[in-house]
C-alpha cells in the first residue's frame, strides 16, 4: 500500500542548512526574511493524490538566528512524526484513537520501571495540528495568474504568455492531469517533461521562452503563497542561436529606398522611422500624432523596456515628415491607407501588416530572411559608430558613450553585444601586417 503521509521537513528560506556556513552572509540574510515552517503532505481520501497541509510555523520566524529557529521547528517536526505515526488524519473530524495510543504508550512503560498504578497524566504535544488548509486546484491558479498579469503584461505580451499557459495546461491534461488536482501536484520534474517535449517539438529558443513564462507563473503563485518555491527558476536555460538580422550594404540601401519611394511611399516613411529614428518597428506602430512634436524636434515613445522615453527627432528624418496638423493629437501616425487616422486593431497586427508589406518589397530584390526591418536599424547605428570612431581623438570607449545616447542602450556592455552582433566592430585593413 502506499503511504498516506510523507515525512514531515523543514522549509529553510530556500538554503540549504547543511551548507549553511559556505553561504554569504547575503544568502543567509536572504534566507532569513523568509518564513520559515514545518510542512508535510497527506493523501486526500477522495482524489487519491498527496496534498500538501497547513504550514506549522510556532513562533520561529520571530527568531533572528538560524539556530534559535532550527530549536522550535525541529521538536515541531519530531512530534508532528509522533503522531503521524499513531494514525493522526487531517481528514478525519475524530483523532481521538490518537491520543489514546498515544496514552496507551505512556502506560506500558510506567508499569515497566513498576512506578504506582496509577493513571498517569499525559500532556499532549505542545504543537497542535491546525485544521486542513484549503487547497488550491491548477484551474484556479491558473486564472489568479492571468487576471494579475493581464493587468501588469501590455496588449502585446499578454496573448502570447496566455498562449503558453494554455499549452502547458493541454499538455497536463493529456498527461493525466484535471483541473481540480491541486497545483502542489506539480514538481520540478513535470515542467522538466514539459519544457522537453516543447523542445523536440519546436526549438531552443522556444523551449528558453517557455521556461521564462512558467518561471514567473510559479512566482506569481509563489508571491501569493500558494506554492512553496518557484522552482522552474533553478531549471537551467539551454544554449540557443538567436535569429540574426544582417545589415544592408550602401548598395542595397540605397536600391530598397528608391523603390520604396516609388513603389510604396507608406512604408518608405515607417522605414525612415527605423532608419533615422532609430525606433524598433513596434514602436513605430505604437506612434500617435501627438507623439510628434515639430517644433521642439522631439517625439514621445512607448518602449519596450520603460513606459515612455522622449528621443530627438533628427533633421535627416525631420525633413520627410509631412504636415500634421491636419490631424488629430489622438490618431495613429501610421495606418494602411496613409498617415494619420484611426487604426483600430492590437498592436501585433500592426506590426505583422508592415512586416508583411516590406516582404513583398524584399522578395522584389530577392533578399532571404535574414533580412527584415530590424536590418534598417542595425544599419543606421554600425554607420554611426564608424563614422563617430572618424572624429579627432576618439577613442572606442568614449564613441560607444556617445553612441549609447543615439541608440538609447542602457549599458555599455549591451551596446557592445549589439555591436558585435551587427559586424559594426571590425578591424581596420592588416595587409600591411602581413607583407613579407
Amino acid at each position: 500500500m502506499k503511504p498516506n503521509y510523507n515525512e514531515p521537513k523543514i522549509y529553510t528560506g530556500g538554503a540549504d542548512i547543511s551548507q549553511w556556513s559556505k553561504l554569504s552572509k547575503k544568502e543567509q540574510n536572504d534566507a532569513l526574511k523568509k518564513d520559515w515552517y514545518v510542512y508535510y503532505s497527506f493523501r486526500n481520501p477522495d482524489t487519491g493524490y498527496m496534498e500538501q497541509q497547513k504550514r506549522i510555523k510556532g513562533e520561529a520566524n520571530r527568531q533572528s538566528t538560524k539556530t534559535k529557529r532550527l530549536g522550535i521547528l525541529k521538536p515541531i517536526q519530531r512530534q508532528l512524526m509522533t503522531i503521524l505515526e499513531a494514525g493522526y488524519n487531517p481528514y478525519s473530524e475524530d483523532n481521538s484513537h490518537v491520543r489514546r495510543k498515544l496514552m496507551g504508550e505512556q502506560e506500558v512503560v510506567v508499569e515497566e520501571i513498576e512506578t504506582p498504578k496509577t493513571t498517569p497524566t499525559i500532556k499532549e504535544p505542545e504543537t497542535k495540528i491546525e485544521e486542513e488548509e484549503e487547497i488550491t486546484t491548477l484551474k484556479e491558479a491558473k486564472n489568479l495568474v492571468l487576471e494579475t498579469k493581464k493587468k501588469v503584461l501590455n496588449e502585446n505580451s499578454y496573448p502570447k504568455y496566455r498562449s503558453r499557459i494554455n499549452q502547458f495546461y493541454g499538455w497536463l491534461k493529456e498527461n493525466g492531469f484535471k483541473e481540480e488536482d491541486s497545483i502542489s501536484r506539480i514538481k520540478k520534474r513535470t515542467v522538466l517533461q514539459y519544457l522537453n517535449y516543447v523542445l523536440q517539438k519546436t526549438s531552443p529558443r522556444n523551449r528558453n521562452n517557455t521556461r521564462n513564462d512558467l518561471s514567473s507563473f510559479f512566482s506569481t503563485l509563489y508571491d501569493n503563497d500558494l506554492v512553496e518555491d518557484n522552482f522552474v527558476m533553478k531549471i537551467s536555460k539551454l544554449t540557443s542561436k538567436p535569429k540574426r538580422n544582417k545589415s544592408y550594404s550602401t548598395v542595397q540601401l540605397k536600391d530598397l529606398k528608391d523603390y520604396m519611394n516609388k513603389e510604396e511611399p507608406i512604408l518608405s516613411l515607417f522605414v525612415d522611422f527605423v532608419t533615422y529614428g532609430l525606433l524598433r518597428p513596434m514602436e513605430v506602430c505604437r506612434l500617435k500624432v501627438g507623439d510628434i512634436d515639430i517644433v521642439d524636434k522631439k517625439m514621445q515613445v512607448e518602449a519596450k523596456n520603460q513606459l515612455v522615453k522622449v528621443k530627438i527627432i533628427p533633421q535627416i528624418l525631420l525633413d520627410r515628415i509631412p504636415d500634421l496638423s491636419k490631424f488629430n493629437n489622438g490618431d495613429d501616425l501610421f495606418t494602411p491607407t496613409g498617415i494619420g487616422g484611426q487604426w483600430d486593431v492590437k498592436e501585433g497586427s500592426k506590426r505583422d501588416y508592415f512586416s508583411s508589406r516590406f516582404k513583398r518589397v524584399k522578395d522584389h530584390f530577392g533578399l532571404g530572411k535574414d533580412f527584415g526591418l530590424y536590418s534598417f536599424r542595425h544599419t543606421t547605428i554600425s554607420k554611426a559608430y564608424k563614422e563617430i570612431l572618424k572624429e579627432p581623438n576618439m577613442t572606442p570607449i568614449a564613441a560607444k558613450s556617445k553612441l549609447m545616447l543615439i541608440t538609447g542602450h542602457t549599458s555599455l556592455k549591451g551596446l557592445e553585444n549589439y555591436l558585435r552582433n551587427t559586424d559594426a566592430v571590425l578591424p581596420e585593413d592588416f595587409s600591411h601586417l602581413l607583407k613579407e
